[in-house]
């Protein structure tokens, strides 16, 4: 089965079972401060699954474009892609176990006209206050698998969440499926790596208290994700994902361009391939390559495709051409890589042209220095003069036998320059977001920020990403040049004056049309519903509109007690990008 039928043919099929479709939302989660890229479908319903009420209703379905880069490493082998795509079906408050899966096991069997004998499952076994889950197993013997295909695991292995120290979580089911020659065996061995796992159910039934108890939540939910590049091997015969059509002229047009073949090159085929396919759906969200966090990330795939491509014996600039590949596979299913192909392409060739100059000089420097091993101080002077990630400096020193002092680095790196550690210290797990009052508090303050913003600087300003904890805002906006201080002051009195005003927040559910034709902003539009929330900050008294953005919320329904606006900070985020940070005194 071709890629683009097993996509139409799943959301289709919930479609059918009563499911809207939603479409992918951006790989920059909006309001999430536990991720830096989107790496599941459930960050887009981070509130929906805290209860607030989706205006396409309470069963979705979607395919969600994700990045994920703690398993960089083992971009190479057969399953693991930095950028994939997650299919996803949900209930919000609606069913619950039993129809979620029979349905993952219909479409499994029926649509997909895979063999029961060919499947395993595991489900969660059990601990402390939490019981085993007879329930999915029982469930699973009624559709006829076998119990001897069924196993009962842990919490590493059968249980999501909660991503911080509380908040919703639950058991899950997983779904394996045969990938041996022969029959299956008899038994499911959780640890034989042909039993590749393709879709995973998550039945939100648990809140994690503040003092480690699991007590029932008001609302479950179903939260389903199914692996599409996987799935795709699987139904086309394959034993690796870059054997299908997602991959294969990618990989063809890097054999053109290195001359090399591909069966003898499969690691540096392969991790040239996904990492500029997820460099160019990056590049597509208008993230540029940087130092810091997004654009840190970005940079590093980028050159690791440049460093093997070297070792391919690449010497021209070629991350550009594989990118056009990359963008003509998925202009169909995703305009935004055709649409902004021109930056994407151009993005692409000004990256390698700065790291080029710069990759054979290092590269010869690193070789005498790994002479008498690397020490931090020249770690750093490889990231400082040539521009070599610290995670390419591990690599490079690993297939040494040399070990790097990275802790050493970062505190070389932190007396040269103020750089994010996340970007390098893989916090990417997916979770819920802090649904704290303060961080509602300053998740409302940023509608005020923004309006604000475009008062003072112009209607060109655009929201292009945000970052909220319950300690401050971190607000990123499209801007060309350096605030003045008395621009700040501007901004600041603005949305202190608004405040004391005390306006109210109200949220109406329209279609997407009607929210743009009354002038809600709204600078994602192809990631947004049919039908959206549209938040409203107004005083009632006059009337007045002071701002009007589709959004997802929560937000507070005043503003009168939310503290004093003050900017701490104001800086460049990405070419064309400033960044602010600010608190509620």
């Amino acid at each position: 089965m071709k890629a683009d039928k097993l996509r139409k043919k799943y959301l289709k099929f919930f479609e059918k079972k009563g499911h809207k479709i939603m479409p992918s939302a951006s790989l920059i989660p909006q309001n999430d401060p536990t991720v830096l890229f989107t790496t599941a479908g459930m960050h887009p319903l981070v509130p929906y699954l805290l209860g607030e009420k989706h205006p396409l209703g309470v069963r979705l379905v979607d395919s969600q474009k994700c990045i994920r880069t703690q398993d960089i490493d083992e971009v190479g082998d057969a399953t693991h892609g930095t950028f994939f795509e997650m299919l996803g079906n949900w209930s919000l408050g609606d069913y619950f176990k039993k129809q979620a899966i029979e349905w993952s096991f219909e479409f499994l069997t029926k649509e997909l006209k895979i063999k029961k004998e060919n499947l395993a499952i595991s489900v969660f076994e059990g601990e402390g206050e939490i019981p085993r889950d007879e329930e999915s197993a029982e469930i699973w013997k009624s559709l006829g698998i076998p119990k001897e295909r069924i196993v009962y695991l842990g919490k590493d292995d059968n249980w999501w969440g909660p991503a911080g120290k509380t908040g919703p979580c639950g058991p899950d089911t997983e779904m394996f499926y045969w990938t041996g020659e022969g029959s299956a065996p008899e038994e499911f061995d959780a640890n034989n790596e042909l039993w590749v796992e393709i879709w995973n159910d998550v039945f939100m039934q648990y809140n994690k208290t503040a003092d480690g108890k699991f007590k029932p939540l008001s609302q479950k939910n179903v939260d389903t994700g199914m692996g599409f590049e996987r799935v795709v091997a699987i139904l086309q015969g394959k034993d690796n994902i870059f054997a299908t059509e997602l991959y294969t002229t990618i990989l063809k047009k890097i054999g053109e361009i290195s001359g090399k073949k591909y069966e003898d090159n499969q690691k540096a085929f392969r991790i040239i391939a996904d990492h500029l396919k997820a460099s160019v759906f990056m590049l597509a969200e208008k993230l540029t390559p940087s130092n810091i966090e997004r654009g840190y990330i970005l940079r590093r795939l980028i050159r690791r495709s440049i460093r093997y491509g070297k070792i391919l014996g690449i010497n021209e600039n070629f991350t550009s051409i594989v990118g056009e590949s990359v963008i003509e596979i998925y202009k169909k299913v995703y305009p935004e890589v055709e649409e902004n192909k021109q930056l994407i392409l151009d993005e692409l060739r000004k990256e390698e042209q700065a790291f080029s100059k710069t990759l054979e000089r290092g590269l010869r420097e690193f070789n005498k220095m790994s002479e008498d091993g690397i020490s931090s101080k020249e770690a750093f002077d490889l990231y400082q003069s040539y521009g070599f990630p610290i995670e390419m400096t591990k690599e490079l020193a690993k297939e040494k036998g040399i070990d790097i002092d990275e802790q050493g680095f970062y505190e070389e790196l932190k007396k040269h320059q103020d750089i994010s550690r996340t970007a390098t210290e893989g916090k990417f797990k997916a979770g819920l977001a802090d649904d704290s009052e303060q961080t509602i508090k300053y998740h409302t303050a940023t509608h005020l920020l923004h309006t604000a913003l475009r008062q003072v600087l112009g209607d060109e300003v655009q929201q292009m990403g945000s970052n909220i904890t319950g300690e401050r805002i971190r607000f990123d906006f499209s801007f060309e040049r350096k605030m003045t201080p008395d621009e700040i002051e501007k901004v600041e009195n603005i949305v202190n004056e608004k405040i004391e005003q005390g306006l109210q927040v109200k949220v109406k559910e329209m279609p997407i049309k009607d929210a743009l034709d009354e002038g809600a902003l709204a600078f994602f539009r192809d990631k947004y519903p049919e039908k959206v929330k549209v938040y409203t900050i107004s005083d009632e008294k006059t009337g007045e509109v002071f701002s009007k953005e589709i959004c997802s919320g929560p937000h507070c329904d005043t503003i009168i007690n939310m503290g004093h606006f003050k900017i701490i900070k104001e800086e460049s985020s990405s070419s064309g990008v400033r960044r602010i940070k600010a608190i509620l005194e």
